[in-house]
């Protein structure tokens, strides 16, 4: 479509607008400068026409200063150099001339009342000059944007086409709207096909996003379902005392095993089905979590203190929720040794706080974004990503003697 580059029509562009302002403005000097010599002919020409039939004699040479009329002769013996002087309360003009002899000068003098303009034509004339000055300004700003809007009409209309275009629900019609074959083989066209290929990569990958959670939601979850229905005629039948405690320790992993799969498809999809803004309470799923993870203080001596200062409703995901508030209760109750007790849960109107006390094997400058190996659940990591996620925030902060876990929405 374009036969240059946009850089070569952006600098053809800017010679082609300079080159008309330039041609412009000459002849707009050109005639000025005409104007002028006419106006002068034509004021001589009516001055002499008005003394007709006899010529006026405005322009005398004189070879003494002493010839030179009254007003100028105080100036001439005061021996000025060789030049053109204009004395405007006289309305004459007087040329220094050097005569044979270096010493001596001779004096031309040019009378120019009647010739030059009043000063009120002066200022009307300086008026039409200024606006015809400003016209050809404005033509001139107005020529130099038209000619760059049609240098750089292909980058817009390839920034239209993108700002069109849904990336969430890519269509063919989205596809035609940035071919590259429409904006030629120039800059503008490698950025067309580049975005072209991405998008085209974007597709793809959100096409095998969606075969990927759709058949790894079917394959996770039927084991678990079986999982859970063996649970549950084992439970029907006579168990001893350690059997019961082994299932209980069976359906508590099975139970976290398909809340964790659930919330990583969750963040594995780009939709959330409304998910995401699901309201829900608190308290019921902190109470949860501590039921949930206090086998891992079963064998220690650590008592467990939960302040409800409210009972906030938050807007989010639950299970995500759920998974954060697990995720940092595990780690309170598996970093918390016999008598370092107590840990604190506290539930204010906008945010939750877990509270323990510093293990020896806790690093104080342990980084919430990194994974741990070490037993803390899905990580720190994973909860930072679950609250940015939702809208909420995370931070963790530990010196000598506690570590504080900082969940606000």
């Amino acid at each position: 479509m374009y036969r240059h580059s946009l850089r070569k029509r952006v600098a053809i562009a800017f010679a082609i607008c300079v080159a008309v302002l330039s041609i412009v403005w000459g002849f707009a000097f050109f005639a000025a400068i005409r104007l002028s010599e006419d106006r002068v002919l034509t004021q001589q020409l009516q001055l002499a026409a008005a003394n007709y039939p006899v010529m006026p004699a405005n322009m005398r040479g004189y070879e003494t200063a002493g010839s030179l009329p009254a007003s100028l002769r105080a100036w001439a013996q005061s021996n000025p150099a060789v030049g053109v002087y204009e004395f405007e309360a006289e309305e004459l003009h007087v040329a220094v001339i050097e005569r044979g002899d270096a010493q001596q000068r001779a004096f031309v003098v040019f009378d120019v009342s009647g010739i030059e303009a009043a000063s009120s034509e002066d200022w009307w004339l300086l008026l039409v000059i200024t606006g015809v000055v400003g016209t050809l300004g404005v033509l001139g700003f107005g020529l130099g944007v038209l000619v760059m809007r049609q240098a750089v009409a292909p980058v817009a209309q390839l920034a239209k086409a993108v700002a069109d275009i849904d990336v969430e629900h890519l269509s063919t019609e989205d596809y035609k709207r940035i071919a590259s074959s429409r904006f030629g083989d120039d800059e503008v066209g490698v950025l067309a096909a580049t975005i072209e290929k991405t998008l085209e990569r974007i597709s793809a990958f959100v096409a095998r996003e969606r075969y990927f959670t759709g058949s790894a939601s079917h394959e996770l979850r039927t084991p678990i379902t079986v999982i859970t229905g063996a649970l549950e005629l084992l439970e029907q039948s006579e168990l001893s005392q350690s059997d019961k405690k082994a299932l209980d320790r069976v359906r508590r992993a099975t139970l976290d095993m398909k809340t964790t799969i659930e919330m990583f498809l969750c963040l594995a999809r780009e939709t959330d089905d409304g998910l995401y803004h699901e309201q829900f309470l608190v308290t019921p799923l902190v109470t949860n979590a501590v039921e949930l993870q206090r086998h891992l203080l079963s064998r220690k001596l650590v008592e467990v203190e939960i302040d409800y200062l409210a009972n906030p409703g938050v807007n989010g995901h639950p299970q995500a929720f759920a998974i954060a508030v697990n995720n940092l209760v595990r780690n309170a109750f598996e970093h918390t040794l016999t008598g370092q007790g107590p840990v604190t849960i506290r539930i204010d109107e906008r945010e939750l706080l877990v509270t323990n006390q510093l293990s020896s094997g806790f690093d104080a400058q342990y980084s919430p974004t990194e994974a741990s190996p070490h037993g803390y659940g899905l990580g720190l990591g994973i909860v930072e990503r679950l609250c940015e996620r939702n809208g909420w925030s995370f931070s963790l902060r530990a010196d000598e003697k506690r570590v504080i876990a900082r969940l606000s929405w």
